[in-house]
C-alpha cells in the first residue's frame, strides 16, 4: 500500500472474523480514514440451521462492531439477502440441478463484495474498498497486477481471478503480504475479541456441510430419482437426485458394488450418474467458458501457463487457445483427474494471476 495516498477514504468489509478485523487496523495505522461494514446475506432458515453461529450472524455482526468501536470507526451493516438469493443461492442450486459443482464464494466475491460495496463505497464518497483477502495488487507498467499472497497456504487470488482494471484500481488487499500467524499475533496483541476465532466456512450458508439439505430447502423443482450406470450404459441401480453426486466422487454412491467405482459423468438431460473406474476420470483437455482477463486484453494467439482446475487442487502446465473473447479450449500438459463442470479454471504466470473462466 506504499504507492497509494494514505490522505483516503475507505469501506472496510468485516465478516466479523480476525481478517478483516486486522485489516481495519492495518488501515487505520497507515493513516486511511476508515468506514466499516458488514453484511446481512441470509436467514439462517435459508441454510436449513438454527441458532448457530454462521457467517453473516448476528454474532458476527456484533464481533465486526466491537473492532469498530474500539478504534471509533463507524459500521453499517447491509442487507442484501434478496440479491445473495437470487445472485449466489439460486445459482448454486441451479447448478447443482443441472449437473455442475459449482464455486458459490466466486460468486459472492462477484455479486456482492465486487459489485454491491463498490456502489456503497460511491454512495459513502469513499476511494477503496477494503477486504481481508489473502492477494495482492501491484501497478506495473500502467497496468494493474492481481498475485498470489505471500502466505501459499492461505492465498485466495483463487476466487478473484474475475477481477478488472478498474475494480483493481479501487481495492486494497492489506493481508497479502502477511503470513496468517502474523495476522492472528496481532489481534491477540491488540485485545481483539475474536482473536482466538476459527476461520470461516468455506461455503458461509452451508455451514454444516450439508449443501443436499440446502439444495432441497430452496429449489423450485422437483428432485427426481434416477439410474446409475457404468461406461457401458448398463444400469446399476437408482439415485435418489443428482445433487447428491460431483465428478470423482467414489463414497456414498447410494448402491452396493464390487471394486472401488467413481463418479464420471452426470447427465441433468438423461438424469443419470454414470460410474467407472479411477482412469476413467483422467483428461487432458477441457474447454473454459465466461473467460476473462485482469489485462482485459484478450490474447490473439494461443499461450502457455500454469492452470488450477479446482481452488483445492494445484496447478498444472497447459496451453490455452482462445476460441472467442469468452471461450478457451485448454490443453494440459499432463492428464488431470476428475476435471468438473461448474468450477473455475485459472490461469497463472508464477504468482501473476492471468484471468480464468469456468470450467464447461
Amino acid at each position: 500500500m506504499d504507492s497509494v495516498n494514505n490522505n483516503k477514504r475507505v469501506l472496510v468489509a468485516m465478516s466479523g472474523g480476525i481478517d478483516s478485523s486486522v485489516a481495519l487496523k492495518l488501515l487505520i495505522d497507515d493513516g486511511f480514514e476508515c468506514l466499516a461494514c458488514t453484511m446481512n446475506l441470509y436467514d439462517n432458515e435459508t441454510a436449513g440451521v438454527s441458532n448457530s453461529r454462521t457467517c453473516c450472524s448476528v454474532d458476527d455482526v456484533l464481533d465486526a462492531r466491537s473492532i469498530c468501536n474500539k478504534y471509533n470507526v463507524k459500521h453499517y451493516t447491509f442487507n442484501f439477502k434478496d440479491l445473495f438469493k437470487e445472485k449466489v443461492i439460486n445459482k448454486f442450486v441451479s447448478e447443482y440441478m443441472n449437473g455442475a459443482t459449482p464455486n458459490p464464494c466466486i460468486d459472492c466475491n462477484k455479486y456482492m463484495k465486487f459489485d454491491k460495496l463498490f456502489e456503497r463505497m460511491k454512495i459513502l464518497n469513499c476511494d477503496y474498498v477494503v477486504t481481508g483477502h489473502y492477494a495482492r495488487i501491484e501497478f506495473v507498467n500502467g497496468k494493474y497486477m492481481l498475485k498470489k499472497a505471500i502466505d501459499k497456504t492461505k492465498d485466495q487470488s483463487y476466487v478473484l481471478y474475475f477481477l478488472n482494471q478498474d475494480q483493481l484500481s479501487h481495492l486494497l488487499f492489506p493481508l497479502g503480504d502477511y503470513e496468517k500467524v502474523n495476522i492472528r499475533n496481532i489481534a491477540k496483541e491488540n485485545g481483539f475479541t475474536n482473536a482466538d476465532k476459527k476461520d470461516s466456512q468455506d461455503i458461509c450458508f452451508v455451514p454444516d456441510g450439508d449443501y443436499v439439505k440446502v439444495i432441497k430447502i430452496n429449489a423450485t423443482e422437483e428432485i427426481k430419482d434416477g439410474n446409475i450406470v457404468n461406461e457401458d450404459g448398463k444400469v446399476l441401480g437408482r439415485h435418489k437426485g443428482i445433487i447428491n453426486y460431483t465428478i470423482g466422487q467414489h463414497r456414498k454412491l447410494g448402491i452396493e458394488l464390487d471394486g472401488k467405482y467413481f463418479v464420471t459423468k452426470i447427465d441433468a438431460n438423461k438424469n443419470e450418474v454414470t460410474l467407472g473406474k479411477e482412469e476413467d476420470l483422467y483428461s487432458d483437455e477441457m474447454f473454459v467458458t465466461d473467460v476473462s482477463f485482469v489485462s482485459e486484453v484478450v490474447p490473439k494467439n494461443a499461450f502457455k501457463c500454469k492452470v488450477k482446475p479446482r481452488y483445492r487442487k494445484e496447478e498444472s502446465e497447459a496451453e490455452i487457445h482462445m476460441l472467442d473473447d469468452k471461450n478457451a479450449k485448454v490443453t494440459f500438459k499432463e492428464k488431470q483427474k476428475a476435471i468438473t463442470k461448474g468450477q473455475s479454471a485459472v490461469f497463472y504466470d508464477g504468482d501473476i494471476v492471468l484471468g480464468g473462466g469456468i470450467i464447461a
